[in-house]
């Protein structure tokens, strides 16, 4: 194994992810490692899954490979090497490089956080292996479709919904464990947040996702509508795709609006926290204002908010947190 160094999490975080660093930063230190790193560990699955250097038979098995080293088996990740040489990204090549100095943090913690990520991980993991079976052989002249709305559930659980479950589980353990709090509620409303951020992604990065071959919206849905995936290549077809799309934006902000009743069920006193859950929900309602006047079609058109804007909502969210009405307020602001 590779020598342990301390600072293998923030210098990694740093490197591959900006905003969700930022998040860590303002957690409270009892979770900001356990957090951090299950974070870091997914990223490195989801840099394997997504590689183009290898076949998807080969990712599956390099996936599956690290899948079973997190769990604690004690394997040699053969594949490691070829798929690090092969990032054109120098921060995810480092990541894969580096993984055996996360894995050894991993051992670091306690138990309870230690069974807590390895079992969202399991949950990550498999949907990135489901989805590379799902989408084997497929591209941009040969797409392949989701078949269901069950289909679509189930995918942004795995990938988003679980990690919400996770994370509630983490900071009540460590924070506020002797809180009065309706516990199902909690976790229902801590799933839906995480399917919320992943189906803003979705519907955000179509193009792209299509022209990998993949299509995560179901032709259950685009066929009684008129439209096939082939269609979706075409940024012509947007005013025939504009009321299924729209049908979608609004369920992903309804799943944001059950994220925000989330942060307000959280105790008061814990602010960290619940500043670090309102800035995706912020971002991704200016994200969906966005995506309901734009070509979503169109890959040249790409929706961003820039780095700017979130740090003013940033800013915003810690001078309006004392007022309860200003807190609100932003919530408002954001989803129009």
């Amino acid at each position: 194994m590779a020598e342990e160094n301390p600072d293998v999490l923030r210098d990694l975080l740093a490197a591959v992810s900006r905003s969700f660093y930022l998040t860590v930063r303002v957690l409270p230190a009892r979770i900001r490692r356990p957090i951090g790193l299950a974070y870091l560990l997914a990223r490195a699955t989801d840099t394997i899954a997504d590689t183009s250097v290898l076949p998807a038979g080969r990712r599956l098995e390099a996936l599956d490979q690290l899948r079973r080293r997190i769990q604690g088996e004690d394997i040699v990740l053969s594949n490691l090497d070829e798929l690090a040489d092969g990032q054109s990204l120098p921060e995810e090549r480092a990541l894969l490089v580096r993984i055996e100095e996360a894995i050894g943090l991993l051992a670091r913690l306690s138990a309870d956080d230690q069974s807590r990520i390895r079992e969202v991980l399991e949950v990550i993991t498999g949907g990135q292996e489901l989805d590379l079976q799902r989408f084997a052989g497929a591209s941009e002249e040969s797409l392949v479709a989701l078949q269901s709305e069950a289909d679509l559930d189930d995918y942004t659980y795995r990938v988003a919904g679980c990690v919400g479950e996770f994370w509630t589980r983490t900071c009540r353990a460590a924070l506020f464990p002797k809180a009065t709090m309706d516990e199902a509620l909690l976790l229902e409303r801590a799933i839906r947040f995480g399917k919320g951020l992943q189906l803003v992604n979705i519907l955000r990065d179509l193009p792209k996702d299509l022209s990998l071959g993949r299509c995560y919206l179901p032709t259950e849905s685009l066929v009684p509508a008129g439209l096939n995936p082939e269609d979706l290549q075409d940024a012509d077809t947007m005013p025939r795709f504009l009321p299924l799309y729209g049908r979608y934006l609004d369920r992903a902000a309804a799943h944001l609006a059950a994220g925000w009743s989330y942060t307000n069920m959280l105790p008061r006193r814990q602010i960290r926290v619940r500043l670090a859950c309102a800035w995706p929900i912020l971002i991704g309602l200016r994200t969906l204002a966005r995506l309901r006047v734009a070509n979503v079609l169109d890959p040249a058109k790409r929706v961003k908010i820039n780095r700017r804007e979130v740090k003013s909502l940033m800013l915003r969210s810690v001078l309006c947190y004392p007022r309860q009405s200003a807190w609100q307020r932003l919530f408002e602001q954001a989803r129009r």
